[in-house]
């Protein structure tokens, strides 16, 4: 293989792998000052010991999405040097206010949250866990305001610098909140959020599924659970809304992209595709189902508006297809069944009947490894779909600015048997991580909550404690520890 495919092959592991932690914390956060908002509010301290569970494996996923972050900023330099000067004014900004507004904060306050349980008082504890919360937020929004400048770029202007001799050309900010505000910054960072709220809730989910079909811990997991399916919820309907209002950005934005997402070689009114196997050779997709012009209709609320085909560009300004299609199509799947899994959760948790049915909460139990699919596929494609370009070109004041290409991203001296030879030693020690991730994560779990401090406290439910803390009401989540009624 060629250098710009190994090192992409590196970047795109590395890139993966590290996002497996970052929006699962996001998503424990949000639980986690749910928990603790309602041990405050109720003094019922098993509120407290569930909280600090689920405390525990959000330090374990901080601790390792930082390790894994680092190396990404190092690759920036090693792999893709001519890339970091082209976008190095706006990269720096906005990876410094990461670390200003959000690392410091988040790592802050996270030592208040994991060693002041017994240290500090529950109001402090609270608000250093909803600190933590923003500050993993507040991260995710300087990342995706970097990166959605790569897609649409916005508030800077090209200027010549002189590098070894050669002018090279660079982007730099003339306007800070028009880079920080570019036209797909709040669309994808709202659908990226929305994302990590929905791994969190699932996780959630998935733990208590398994511990009420163990029969352990199950005044935790029947609160907890109930929790997480209702944020669950929420946020599968908001992704489906925050999707709805993605695409149609790309559709203005970046049209191949949409066309390739589709596999709309020919412009005219677009089909939409249930699944399918692009051609890129024929210029069709095989073997697929679509509803004719729902793409058209979603896209401009009209069966008849034509839809940029990936004819109207050059052959090398053309994304390929295959990769971006299928994840696409991956993430729209698994984003609907999420819809159908938790609503149907929702309506069974009257009376309690989720926690007696046995098929859903198997099917709980491992659905949080297709959220984690989706929000990598989700990136896959957004990532893959913007080839050939690193940074898109764009119109800045009526000028068309250029753009920047994968291949003229790439640094001038490494060679590709170096980048091969990384990816072999970062491949062993990301194994190595990933199983003491899985064996430390295992052993978490299989320890569970402080039991003895939920047996001994009242057994209110999450509605009841909630709603009404004086009232004496019965709840109808409400049922004993030991599985009967």
């Amino acid at each position: 293989m060629d250098v710009e495919t190994l090192s992409r092959l590196q970047f795109a592991g590395t890139v993966m792998f590290h996002y497996l932690f970052p929006p699962l914390t996001i998503g424990l956060g949000l639980i986690m000052v749910i928990l603790e908002g309602l041990w405050l509010r109720t003094g019922d301290v098993s509120w407290k010991h569930a909280a600090r569970f689920w405390t525990g494996i959000f330090a374990l996923n901080f601790a390792l999405g930082v390790a894994t972050g680092i190396v990404m900023e190092f690759e920036f330099g090693t792999n893709w040097a001519a890339y970091s000067r082209f976008v190095g004014d706006v990269f720096g900004s906005a990876l410094a206010s990461e670390g200003i507004f959000a690392f410091f904060l988040e790592s802050g306050f996270l030592a208040v949250l994991v060693f002041g349980w017994d240290r500090v008082g529950p109001r402090l504890h609270f608000l250093s866990s909803v600190l933590v919360f923003l500050g993993s937020c507040f991260s995710a929004v300087w990342i995706v305001v970097a990166n959605s400048w790569q897609q649409t770029p916005a508030g800077y202007r090209i200027v010549e610098t002189e590098v070894n001799g050669r002018t090279a050309l660079r982007a730099e900010i003339t306007d800070f909140w028009a880079m920080v505000f570019n036209p797909s910054s709040v669309d994808r960072l709202t659908h990226t959020l929305i994302g990590a709220l929905i791994l969190g809730a699932f996780f959630v989910s998935s733990v208590s599924a398994y511990y009420l079909l163990r029969r352990r811990h199950e005044l935790f997991a029947r609160r907890c659970m109930t929790i997480a399916v209702i944020v669950a919820s929420i946020f599968s309907v908001l992704a489906l809304v925050s999707g709805h209002d993605q695409a149609r950005q790309v559709a203005r934005t970046q049209p191949a992209k949409l066309a390739a997402f589709e596999g709309h070689f020919q412009t005219g009114p677009g089909d939409l595709y249930l699944f399918g196997w692009p051609d890129e050779k024929e210029e069709r997709v095989r073997w697929g189902i679509a509803i004719p012009r729902m793409l058209s209709f979603l896209v401009h609320d009209d069966f008849s508006t034509p839809i940029t085909g990936l004819d109207a560009f050059p052959p090398e300004d053309r994304p390929r297809v295959w990769i971006p299609f299928q994840a696409y199509h991956l993430m729209v799947a698994v984003g609907m069944a999420l819809i159908a899994i938790s609503l149907t959760s929702l309506v069974m948790l009257r009376g309690g009947r989720l926690f007696r049915c046995r098929p859903l909460l198997m099917l709980h139990v491992v659905t949080v490894l297709a959220v984690f699919a989706a929000n990598h596929s989700g990136w896959v494609a957004a990532e893959t779909g913007r080839q050939p370009w690193l940074v898109y070109p764009s119109e800045q004041g009526g000028v068309m600015m250029p753009g920047l290409r994968t291949s003229d991203g790439l640094s001038e001296s490494v060679r590709a048997e170096q980048v091969l030879a990384s990816i072999i030693m970062f491949g062993v020690v990301y194994a190595l991580l990933f199983a003491l991730w899985v064996f430390v994560l295992n052993s978490k779990i299989q320890h569970g909550p402080d039991e003895r401090a939920s047996r001994a406290s009242p057994q209110r439910g999450f509605l009841q404690a909630a709603a009404s803390i004086g009232s004496e009401r019965h709840d109808l989540l409400e049922t004993p520890t030991d599985g009967t009624r």
